[in-house]
């Protein structure tokens, strides 16, 4: 997917909406529970993923900018699920690193957009010797079965 990079807030509140996105925004929109995965990438999501999330939140679809912040979100009624891999051991992540760029996506995107409650799962390891896969996509088949 061709994802522009906004530039300025003003872009973001006024500027035209690509195809693409415009199609991402009626997905999410005719969804109940939403899943982002994505890798950590020093210590955050990949710029791409950031990207798409400023482009597909925009003011008059994902928040309402006449009203009060974390009282604006337009995408109330919907949950959502994080899923992020890494090449630390989760735990690690957890309490060395304090989960910071989970928390920012969900304070400061997902719960601002009125999405709650907001889940996640920790996948780490992944880059490291005897890391198996398969009870991983087990463990999301099984939480994809019960958000449905």
């Amino acid at each position: 997917m061709d994802v522009p990079l906004l530039t300025s807030q003003r872009e973001q509140e006024e500027g035209a909406v690509v195809p693409a996105i415009a199609a991402a925004q009626a997905v999410i929109k005719a969804a109940d529970h939403i899943v982002l995965v994505h890798p950590l990438w020093l210590g955050e999501m990949p710029a791409l993923v950031k990207a798409f999330l400023e482009q597909v939140a925009r003011p008059g679809f994902a928040y309402d900018i006449k009203k009060p912040p974390f009282r604006n979100g337009l995408l109330s009624g919907k949950s959502a699920r994080v899923v992020i891999t890494m090449g630390m051991p989760a735990w690690f992540y957890r309490f060395a690193y304090g989960s910071h760029s989970l928390k920012a996506m969900k304070v400061g995107i997902l719960h601002f957009v009125g999405i709650r409650p907001v889940r996640s799962t920790l996948i780490g390891s992944v880059a490291a010797g005897g890391f198996k896969g398969e009870p991983w996509l087990e463990t999301m088949e099984r939480l994809g079965a019960a958000a449905a």
